[in-house]
């Protein structure tokens, strides 16, 4: 199945929704009253089965068009959004970062999360060295400790699209990662969450990233150093990751800051990060 909040009027709270192509059912209309997929992912596996047997029994007039609401972030209220830097080699390369010692780990502000369709606020006060980074996220569904590889997919509950924005002069200013993630708004998430029976191989998946139409980034899940299982079985060693968190997996090669010259974002600047089975998640960038 595919999830999204979305705001169905303007004066309304996000609402947790099915969708399928582009029609939606909220799953209050299904009987299902979860406020957003954190409540349902906590719910277990026998409330998701509920609500997808209750979605395939709906008939098609009982779908409502996407384009008449406006999305929210796909996650909300997650325990913790966690990210993984250099997993690619191509992209330590090109900002002349070591990824040999292992996964680079750090968390990012809940108030970084953002909507597809949103917008990035830049200010220039702060950094004109804003640069993109397409990554696949991961959602844990069960609580996950000293899990091994072989067994960590069975503890995902769904993936999405991310757009891990960075504030490249204070990454380099400062000797952790968090805050130049972080600012509101540099977190853009969805638009779905795709449940991961739909996923069958996440080191299987097309990433692109387009800035203003031109292709920047163009690779593929396979490319990561660290696996999808890798990294879940890495992370959970003596530390439980509670249901809903959220793992940003790294981004692959063509960041802005190694184009001749950078090609950083700016007020006015359309970014899609666009992931096989999932979906294209578009931002748009303005002034703070």
């Amino acid at each position: 199945m595919r999830f999204a909040h979305l705001i169905l009027d303007p004066h309304s709270a996000p609402v947790l929704v099915a969708i399928d192509a582009d029609r939606y059912v909220a799953l209050r209309d299904l009987g299902e009253a979860f406020g957003t997929l954190q409540h349902l992912i906590e719910a277990g596996d026998a409330a998701l089965e509920r609500v997808r047997a209750a979605a395939a029994s709906l008939p098609a007039d009982a779908w409502k068009p996407v384009a008449d609401t406006e999305h929210a972030p796909a996650v909300i209220g997650a325990p913790i959004v966690l990210a993984v830097g250099l997993n690619y080699d191509e992209h330590a390369s090109e900002l002349s970062l070591d990824n040999d010692s292992g996964p680079v780990l750090f968390s990012l502000f809940p108030n970084s999360l953002g909507a597809h369709g949103g917008q990035v606020p830049l200010d220039a006060e702060v950094s004109e060295e804003v640069d993109y980074e397409g990554e696949l996220g991961v959602i844990i569904g069960k609580p996950a400790k000293n899990v091994t590889a072989e067994e960590a997919l069975d503890y995902v509950f769904g993936y999405t699209a991310i757009n891990d924005v960075t504030a490249r002069n204070i990454q380099f200013q400062e000797p952790q990662w968090s805050r130049c993630k972080s600012f509101d708004g540099f977190t853009p998430i969805g638009p779905v969450v795709v449940t991961a029976d739909q996923i069958p191989d996440p080191q299987a998946l097309a990433l692109t990233t387009d800035v203003n139409g031109l292709r920047v980034q163009d690779s593929t899940t396979g490319f990561m150093i660290r696996t999808v299982a890798q990294l879940i079985a890495s992370i959970s060693q003596q530390a439980t990751l509670l249901p809903g968190t959220v793992i940003s997996t790294g981004s692959p090669g063509g960041a802005g800051r190694s184009r001749k010259p950078p090609l950083y974002l700016r007020p006015g600047t359309e970014v899609t990060v666009t992931i096989e089975g999932i979906g294209a998640l578009t931002s748009h960038c303005v002034e703070a």
